[in-house]
């Protein structure tokens, strides 16, 4: 038997340490943000040039007028 035989058993870890880990917010590193941003811009960019569907004009219309939409336009 070598000496690392104890090295692979579970470790207990005290319940109030366990809780302070648990409440810790998660963290991004700033490079991080900046990559999942230009991402995000990216894939929504395209997403932004394109014309608004004449249906939900028309409800956004009825909206400002403040008619609540008929049966047929509900979803």
């Amino acid at each position: 038997m070598t000496s690392e035989k104890g090295n692979k058993l579970a470790r207990v870890i005290p319940e109030a340490s366990l809780n302070e880990q648990l409440e810790a917010e998660p963290r991004l590193d700033g490079i991080s943000q900046s990559r999942i941003g230009e991402q995000l811009r990216a894939m929504y960019d395209d997403l932004m040039q394109q014309p608004i569907p004449e249906r939900f004009s028309e409800l956004l219309a009825k909206l400002d007028q403040g008619s609540p939409p008929s049966e047929e336009e509900k979803p």
